[in-house]
């Protein structure tokens, strides 16, 4: 459906903005939003930030000069981090006045015309939510962006529209939608018992009856994570939540009254990441056994069945992608060379993300690990730096981060890599050319994830250790040539 504006409905809004420690980014966002087209008298702008390095300073000196400007803008602070984003969501919706709440994360840039282009879809009574698309503006950065940008085209060309278009239930995206306040009070408000708080209100609000609207010409451009180490933390995050959700809601959604084909789709889409779990299962316990027990019962003849299956498997899944370029951009035939990396990293991801499901099927707690953001820089024109605001370009660059302590998984995959390399090389030599297609990704995904991983951790603690950006008191901070030097140093990711 195509977003359009409406000159005669201007509801009030709170455009609420999550933060935690996005020192990088927080100013770009605090601008975006503050160039929102909308009334000034009916919008409100709540900054929530739990942080607790520089960031703070950064948002206090944006939001002073913005409210001088007369713009209704707070800054809402809370002493201890309980419940991580949802937590923070909560808190804030006592003092936010608006019928409906529009949601950012720190690393997106929403175009002026944001809220007038999706706000009239609510003339409905019975819609609770309008989610836009997703676009990026650093998919040129390296050969993991690329691969994550048609991924996520996929998702939102595909998946997002066609379960909206045939009135199955799909999930607020977290950011870059507006929400109904009634609805997300009446599905419960927002709960940090799953680490997937968008999916889990989504579901409930969808089986209290609201509708939700996607809006797949209105774009949102967002920060793609630009190393290995951020892009597992966002993956094992979405990966293990997702699960939890799925533990949570699937027996009351099945007890609900939804139609019977949107249960089956949901349970689809809620059990959706086991597919790693038993795709690492199956690679490591069952795929090369197999071959050998073939070679040593005669059975040589049964390893054509893998050409087909190969085809089923792995040319389906590229298919799913490459048809997301077309949805979205009318070509795909661009996208044909990322195509192997793009299957090799989503089997490199096993170890990540099946690991994350085993973690919430055992119940095991782990905190919100957010994702790191370097603050790429855009020409876009919404993100333009204002001449009163601090020099964002000179704080982009990594951050220091713990990655849910991965390094022994890393270490892991290239194991596997090398333990797949072994029988590829073995495969070859004996003639069992069925199956190398299957050895081939394996061991070019774990390789992939693994290597990149250890060499980012190395690259991190060489370039930047330790790096302290101090600030002075009216909000404005600064790092010496040097230090910007060697954090731009630190992003290039070999890949």
């Amino acid at each position: 459906m195509k977003a359009e504006g409406d000159d005669s409905f201007f509801p009030r809004v709170t455009v609420q903005i999550p933060l935690y420690n996005e020192k990088f980014v927080v100013e770009r966002i605090i601008d975006a939003v503050a160039k929102l087209d909308y009334p000034s008298e009916k919008l409100q702008i709540q900054i929530i930030d739990d942080s607790t390095d520089d960031s703070v300073a950064i948002a206090a000196g944006r939001i002073r000069f913005y409210k001088d400007q007369g713009l209704n803008i707070s800054h809402v602070r809370r002493s201890k981090r309980t419940g991580y984003k949802a937590g923070a969501l909560a808190d804030a919706m006592d003092g936010a006045s608006g019928e409906f709440i529009a949601i950012f994360d720190a690393d997106f840039i929403p175009a002026p015309d944001f809220l007038g282009r999706s706000i009239a879809q609510f003339k409905d009574a019975k819609v609770g939510v309008v989610q836009s698309r997703w676009s990026y503006l650093n998919t040129k950065t390296n050969v993991l962006t690329r691969v994550q940008g048609v991924m996520l085209d996929a998702h939102f060309g595909v998946e997002q529209t066609v379960r909206y278009q045939k009135n199955c239930f799909f999930n607020f995206n977290g950011t870059a939608g507006i929400w109904r306040r009634t609805a997300i009070e009446d599905a419960g408000g927002w709960s940090a018992d799953t680490l997937t708080e968008d999916l889990d209100l989504s579901y409930r609000a969808q089986m209290k009856g609201w509708k939700f609207i996607y809006l797949n010409d209105l774009e949102c451009v967002s920060e793609i994570p630009t190393d290995m180490c951020a892009f597992k933390v966002q993956q094992h995050r979405w990966a293990k939540g997702s699960i939890e959700v799925m533990k949570k809601l699937l027996v009351p959604l099945w007890k609900s009254t939804v139609p019977l084909r949107v249960k089956i789709e949901a349970s689809f889409h809620l059990t959706g990441n086991f597919s790693y779990m038993l795709m690492f299962i199956d690679s490591v316990f069952f795929l090369i056994p197999s071959v050998h027990i073939r070679e040593n019962m005669d059975l040589n003849f049964i390893g054509w069945f893998d050409i087909p299956l190969f085809v089923l498997a792995s040319l389906s899944h590229a298919w799913f992608f490459l048809y997301g370029q077309k949805i979205l951009y009318g070509k795909m035939y661009d996208k044909l060379a990322i195509m192997p990396i793009l299957l090799a990293t989503s089997i490199g991801l096993g170890v990540n993300n099946g690991r994350a499901v085993i973690e919430a099927l055992l119940g095991h707690v782990t905190g919100f690990e957010r994702t790191p953001k370097v603050g790429e820089k855009t020409q876009i024109s919404q993100a333009s730096q204002s001449s009163n605001s601090t020099n964002s370009a000179s704080r982009t660059g990594p951050q220091r981060y713990k990655a849910l302590s991965t390094k022994w998984a890393d270490w892991l995959e290239l194991s596997l890599a090398l333990f797949y390399a072994v029988n590829l090389l073995w495969a070859i030599w004996e003639g069992y050319w069925v199956v190398t297609p299957f050895l081939l990704l394996f061991t070019l995904g774990f390789f992939y994830t693994g290597s990149l991983s250890i060499l980012t951790r190395r690259r991190q603690n060489k370039m930047i250790p330790a790096i302290k950006i101090p600030s002075d008191p009216k909000g404005v901070t600064s790092v010496t040539d040097s230090e910007d030097q060697a954090q731009q140093e630190a992003v290039k990711v070999i890949a």
